[in-house]
């Protein structure tokens, strides 16, 4: 598992932070530091942040720049940290990208420029957004490729991105069909895929695995059990990965299909990582029996974020 530098590709398990809240809504601070923390001590490769699954559809401007200074001071270089920098105005994001490799991120995620259900930018108008970010940083940029975009983005285009801008070597899919979409692009675009990544809280890891990714973004809610399987893989034990898998199977479906962002906020909360587990509105809380099954399962497989506060 390594660093993100041309020779030795960022790999392995980067999860997404969650965003903790206080109870009436405001950002957690502390919570963001012990959350990184808590990150750092189950062993992950790196830490994405202002993520879908951070909530950064409900920070504000001054709140994003508050956010990204502190996780990049407080992560200190202990791990690559992934900034998110996301938006359909190419400026925007340019400017997000650009303050994000002034504090010291590794890479920059971004979304295919998008806004609400029908503005989408045109392959020349996302070539061009790429581009204009990847100039303005010399930082390795990873493409998000997820349903909440509603761009259709085929292999061949993606493949055409990766070799018209070189920084553009990081791809993390999380579409229907992952697998299969990560074996096409890695056989369309050669060495210009240089980290094939899923993400959807690793919920098909074991395909994706299978079918050649090198990485997973997975939610934080158990890294320190999913890495274990990428290890696996990794070293040619794909039966032992699919034990492993198999065993924490349940409780990634749970978090994928009842519960979302608000899983890793529940655990963490339990496990005196944070002191709240609130999400903002127009977002709702867990209902009481959906939080119990979570914790429930989580239980059974002990992951470090029930445990490493208490």
């Amino acid at each position: 598992m390594t660093q993100p530098t041309s020779s030795k590709p960022l790999s392995g398990i980067v999860p997404v932070a969650p965003t903790p809240f206080t109870a009436d809504g405001a950002l957690d601070l502390h919570g963001q530091r012990r959350v990184l923390d808590c990150m750092i001590d189950q062993g992950v490769d790196g830490i994405c942040i202002l993520a879908n699954y951070s909530e950064q559809f409900l920070l504000d401007d001054a709140e994003r720049d508050t956010l990204t200074e502190l996780c990049l001071t407080h992560v200190a270089g202990r791990v690559p940290v992934v900034v998110t920098c996301s938006h359909f105005s190419t400026a925007v994001a340019t400017a997000r990208a650009r303050r994000a490799g002034a504090l010291g991120a590794a890479m920059i995620m971004l979304m295919p420029p998008y806004h609400g259900t029908a503005l989408r930018a045109g392959e020349t108008g996302m070539l061009e957004h790429f581009a204009r970010v990847a100039d303005a940083t010399d930082l390795p940029l990873m493409l998000q490729d997820a349903p909440l975009s509603g761009v259709q983005l085929g292999v061949t285009f993606l493949a055409e991105l990766a070799r018209a801008v070189p920084s553009l070597r990081y791809f993390k899919l999380e579409v229907p069909g992952t697998a299969a979409k990560l074996r096409a692009l890695i056989a369309a675009g050669g060495g210009a895929i240089e980290g094939p990544f899923d993400g959807e809280e690793s919920i098909t890891l074991m395909a994706d695995l299978d079918a050649g990714a090198t990485g997973t973004m997975s939610s934080a809610l158990l890294p320190d059990l999913i890495r274990p399987v990428v290890v696996a893989h990794r070293a040619g034990n794909r039966l032992e990965a699919a034990r492993l898998y198999a065993r924490v199977l349940p409780l990634v479906n749970y978090e994928n299909r009842q519960c979302g962002l608000r899983a890793t906020k529940a655990v963490m909360m339990a496990g005196g990582v944070i002191a709240s587990d609130a999400v903002r509105h127009p977002l709702e809380p867990l209902h009481p029996a959906t939080r119990a099954g979570l914790l429930e399962l989580a239980a059974e497989v002990d992951p470090l974020a029930l445990r490493w506060g208490r």
